[in-house]
This record gives structure tokens, C-alpha cells and sequence, in this order.
């Protein structure tokens, strides 16, 4: 008989194992003898394959109870689709094919499918946990996993004492979440191939990450290190991410033909960043972050400017310019290192005296300036290209809750209270 469920293609019949049959309803468990003695019990259900082969999976127990269980634990699995045993092979083994397969043939960025082969060669595929076997593999394993990658530490920062720096986290707790993010995708395809009955990563809550408010500058600091870096060559690149909160690997990745200057705007199609060893240009990740950004006058002129020493500096180049219409370029046309705007703005904050800023520094500035100055915080996402305003409002929650006190102290004071 066909089970219920299962597109008629599992045929459950339970076996002889060879042995007399117990007479007590339990017609498909049976058991073992030796001298006398029961050594073990046994049952078996036959069940047809996708390819229409006819299968046989035994199970074996030391009592009844045990086989009775087990069995219906297959014919369970039979019903809902899934495989009547789990695979055997490693977890290793299993995330280096779906590494081959799976995640390269996807549509995400190369950026992110390198980003999520690092995590799995560096924190899944190892042992211990990589050794585990598929079938093996239960909830508290994956839990496991999650404290020992919490649990490292690297060395901290030396102290000015000269003592001995204190260990610190070796990993944030976004790339905690992202190793899990990575097992349970490979883990879901594991169920989608028929390797599993489910995904024991499912059962486990993905790990949280602690948000930090952005550290920002003041729009004096900002404006100080601006005119420190007149004079260097990628200062551009700088006033372009401070007036409009631009990631740098979107300002590096802009292409003339994605800014209109006559509508003083720009479009962000494209980012630019450092994947393993090559310099890769692609799409940006989410749809959030392919967005229109209005460009200020004073912006609009410097561009123009920029356009025209570029200009210049190609025909000087002649025959050896790499054309890759890119606002931003090396000399020889050829795309930028995000490490070359670093070491700008570290020369010119340490010229204005201000400390703590990196590149991204410049963005969380421009966003706190906004909501600061009454922009709706939507408004602020969409100018940043955040997935979601819940995001915004976590980054710069200090700067929501000033706009928020200042709007109700202003009405009641519209009101005469």
C-alpha cells in the first residue's frame, strides 16, 4: 500500500529479518536469537526511489520499543519527502561541495560569495566541527559551535604601562552571525538535496548582534580635515563621501556615465572593493543600495573641475590610460585602492589635529548632520541606502532622539505650553 502523502512514490512493506515473527500484533518487528537469548530485534521497510528502484532500509534495536520507534521515525521521514536516513559524509565534506555548487552557481556578488567561503574554510569546515558527520549533527552542536566562535580571543591593544595587553574577541558579532547564516544555507540545501530529513541549524536562534551608535565628527572637524587635504590626490574622493554619506567602495566604483551634472545628481550602480587578492567592481548587494543621490551645487562644481584635471592627465598618459570611465582613477586610469583614501584621510586629520577618523567616519557624519538638522529619518535611510530604517535608527539613535525632543519641545511651545 501507498503511503498518504508521498505522491505515491514510497511503498512501505515491512520485512522478514529472517527470524520467526513475534505473534502480538507487531507482525513487522522481529527479533534475533542466539542460545536462547534475544541479542537484538529488527525491522525493515522497503520503499521506492525517484528513480523508481525498489530500496530496502533495515533498522536494528535492543528492543522492540526501539525498532518500533525507529521505524516510524523512517516511515515519517518517507511521508514528508524527505530522506529515509541522513547522509554520512562530514560536514566539511558537504560544505566544500556546496561551496563548488551551490554558492558559485548563485546570482549574489562575488563579494559575498568569497566573503562566505572564507567563513566556512576558516570557522565551519575545521575541526572539530567540520568532522562531524551530517547524521550526526544535532542542535546543540550547532549552539556549540556558536560559543567556541564567541570564546576566542586575540591579543588587545598594548597598554601604555607596558604591561601585557589583554585578550579581546577575536570575532564581532556580525561575523558570528554571518558563519551561522552561511551553515544554515548549506545546511538548507543539505534538505533540498535529500541529505537531510531538516536542518539542525534551524532549531538554533541566530546569534544577535550588539549595535554601536556611529561614531561621527563635528561638521568643524569634518570641514578641518577637508581643507588639510587640499592638495592630495584623492581629496575628491573625500568631499564627495562627506556631502553625500557615500560608502567609499560606491564612490570608487562611480562611472561618469552614472553622474549628471547638468541635474546635479549621481546614480549608484556599482561598488568597488578588495576580493581575496583582485580588485573587483560589481553590483551592489541589496536593491536598497542602488539609489539616486542629489549632489549640492558646491559638490557639482568640484566634479567639474575634477573632470577636466582628468582630463588632462589622460591625454598625458596617451596610449598606456586604462579607459574605465571612472570618476575616481589612478594616474594611468586604472581603479582605486580603498586603502589609498584611508591613508588620505589619516594624513589629513593628523594634519587637523583630529583623531578617530577613518574613511567611514565621513558618512556617519553626514547622516547625523542630517537627522540633526530635521531630515526625516526615511529620507536619511534612503540617502544611505540602508535596507531598512530600523538600521538608521539603531546607527544614529542619539541623533533621532535630539530631532524627536526638539520637535515636541517646539510644538509646545507653538502651543504656549
Amino acid at each position: 500500500m501507498y503511503s498518504n502523502g508521498y505522491s505515491n512514490r514510497v511503498k512501505i512493506r515491512l520485512q522478514s529479518a529472517g527470524m520467526g515473527k513475534n505473534a502480538n500484533g507487531e507482525g513487522s518487528i522481529y527479533k534475533r536469537t542466539k542460545d536462547g537469548r534475544v541479542v537484538r530485534y529488527e525491522g525493515a521497510l522497503s520503499y521506492i526511489d525517484d528513480d523508481g528502484r525498489t530500496k530496502r532500509h533495515t533498522v536494528y534495536g535492543r528492543t522492540r520499543a526501539d525498532v518500533r520507534d525507529k521505524l516510524k521515525q523512517a516511515r515519517e521521514r518517507l511521508d514528508a519527502g524527505g530522506p529515509v536516513k541522513d547522509d554520512t559524509r562530514t560536514v566539511a565534506q558537504w560544505l566544500a561541495q556546496w561551496r563548488a555548487t551551490t554558492l558559485e552557481a548563485s546570482d549574489r556578488a562575488r563579494s559575498t560569495k568569497q566573503l562566505y567561503s572564507d567563513l566556512s574554510r576558516r570557522h565551519l569546515e575545521p575541526e572539530p566541527f567540520g568532522a562531524t558527520r551530517l547524521d550526526k549533527l544535532k542542535p546543540s552542536d550547532v549552539e556549540g559551535l556558536i560559543l567556541s566562535l564567541r570564546n576566542q580571543t586575540k591579543p588587545g591593544k598594548p597598554t601604555d604601562d607596558g604591561a601585557d595587553p589583554k585578550p579581546v574577541r577575536a570575532l564581532s558579532d556580525s561575523t558570528i552571525r554571518s558563519t551561522y547564516a552561511v551553515l544554515r544555507q548549506a545546511l538548507d540545501t543539505a534538505v533540498r538535496d535529500g541529505l537531510l530529513a531538516k536542518n539542525p541549524a534551524a532549531a538554533v536562534k541566530r546569534p544577535g548582534v550588539e549595535r554601536h551608535e556611529a561614531q561621527h565628527l563635528s561638521v568643524a572637524d569634518v570641514t578641518a580635515i577637508l581643507k588639510a587635504a587640499e592638495g592630495l590626490r584623492y581629496r575628491p574622493v573625500l568631499v564627495l563621501i562627506a556631502a553625500t554619506g557615500m560608502r567609499r567602495g560606491e564612490a570608487l566604483g562611480l562611472t561618469w556615465d552614472h553622474v549628471d551634472l547638468d541635474a546635479g545628481l549621481l546614480r549608484v550602480r556599482a561598488t568597488t572593493g578588495r576580493v581575496g587578492r583582485e580588485l573587483i567592481t560589481s553590483e551592489p548587494k541589496t536593491d536598497r543600495s542602488r539609489r539616486t543621490i542629489p549632489l549640492p551645487p558646491a559638490v557639482i562644481e568640484m566634479l567639474k573641475a575634477h573632470r577636466t584635471a582628468q582630463l588632462e592627465e589622460r591625454m598625458r598618459a596617451a596610449n598606456v590610460w586604462e579607459n574605465h570611465n571612472l570618476v575616481f582613477c589612478t594616474e594611468m586610469g586604472r581603479p582605486v585602492e580603498g586603502r589609498n583614501i584611508l591613508r588620505t584621510i589619516e594624513i589629513a586629520s593628523a594634519k587637523a589635529g583630529v583623531s578617530g577618523a577613518v574613511v567611514h567616519t565621513l558618512r556617519h557624519s553626514a547622516a547625523t548632520a542630517w537627522l540633526e538638522g530635521g531630515v526625516h529619518i526615511k529620507a536619511v535611510a534612503d540617502l544611505l541606502g540602508h535596507s531598512s530604517i530600523a538600521i538608521t535608527g539603531d546607527l544614529y539613535a542619539h541623533s533621532t532622539d535630539d530631532t524627536a525632543r526638539a520637535a515636541v519641545a517646539g510644538f509646545a511651545e507653538k502651543l504656549g505650553l
